[in-house]
């Protein structure tokens, strides 16, 4: 079979560990990479872990599972594919950090692939998606890196959780908000909804929300089904106040306090819009508190409906 090599590169203005880290906290992956949706650690012992990744490839939502080898002494990370989603048959390559200076480093990505059958048609599609990802995905680690260094936009990244307390099952509520599909019956803010779960557990969402003052706003987002407890996801078309925005959400049930139903969310301000959607003396703070309060009542609001759904059904 034809085994193919090909090898991406960019020069990053920050030290050469500080990108190493990055790159080895695989948590922090679906706020770096724009294909990236999830990343789960499946085992770690030593230096070798095992990954589980949910990422756009094309423009499609795949998963597979990785092996990495961590060489933190040579800014080194291997990694191979363990299960590729077809058409690859096989996947794999290294991420290299170079030091050019103190504050400067140099980043290699390199792959090799075979398709399945080596089929020309599959090996192109291979070779286009790993092109669109490599490149995309050095852009966006220059790009986090170097804002991570620059102490203004620190602020510019946030995290919250909206938590409800159910006397109902964890199931149920689950259910409700895992059948997505259903929310322009059962929620008041969600006029539309796209729904599509072509691969079990990997969701592609696209809905029409209402806002207070009776504005709609379309996303799209990717989900990613975890057991019955949890369900992971990354809004890929965003209102125009965020460049990123990720979540989850998080189903507990204990004997002494009923189930806990959690919404957490990341986000990263689009200042570039702020002025624009709040007026021209609107700060970041303001920014924030809007953004924060849109994104609170709306989670809120399923949270309350999900839990009135999983109380009626106990």
């Amino acid at each position: 079979m034809t085994t193919r090599e090909v090898e991406h590169e960019i020069t990053i203005s920050a030290p050469a560990a500080a990108v190493y880290r990055l790159l080895a906290e695989v948590p922090n992956w679906p706020r770096i990479f724009p294909p990236t949706i999830h990343v789960d650690r499946e085992e770690s012992e030593g230096n070798q872990e095992r990954i589980r990744i949910w990422a756009t490839a094309n423009g499609e939502p795949k998963t597979w599972t990785s092996r990495r080898t961590l060489d933190p002494g040579a800014l080194r990370i291997t990694f191979r594919q363990e299960v590729p989603a077809p058409p690859v048959a096989a996947m794999g390559g290294t991420w290299i950090v170079e030091p050019l200076d103190e504050g400067t480093c140099r980043v290699r990505l390199a792959h090799d692939y075979r398709a399945l059958g080596d089929d020309p048609h599959d090996l192109l599609w291979i070779e286009r998606a790993v092109d669109k990802n490599s490149t995309g995905e050095l852009a966006a680690l220059k790009e986090n890196v170097e804002q991570a260094h620059a102490a203004e936009t620190q602020e510019l990244t946030f995290s919250f959780t909206d938590t409800v307390t159910i006397d109902g099952s964890a199931k149920d509520a689950f259910d409700f908000v895992n059948e997505a599909g259903l929310w322009p019956e059962r929620l008041p803010h969600v006029a539309r909804v796209r729904f599509t779960e072509d691969t079990p557990g990997l969701q592609e969402l696209e809905m029409d929300t209402r806002a207070q003052d009776g504005s709609t706003h379309t996303t799209k987002s990717y989900r990613v089904v975890l057991g019955h407890h949890r369900i992971a996801y990354k809004q890929v078309t965003l209102p125009a106040l965020m460049t990123l925005h990720t979540g989850v959400w998080t189903f507990q049930e204990s004997d002494e306090a009923g189930t806990t139903a959690s919404s957490q969310h990341t986000v990263t301000l689009n200042t570039a819009n702020i002025a624009r959607v709040l007026g021209p003396e609107a700060t970041v703070a303001d920014a924030r508190a809007y953004v924060h309060g849109a994104l609170s009542t709306n989670s809120l609001a399923t949270l309350g409906h999900a839990k009135d759904y999983a109380q009626r059904n106990r």
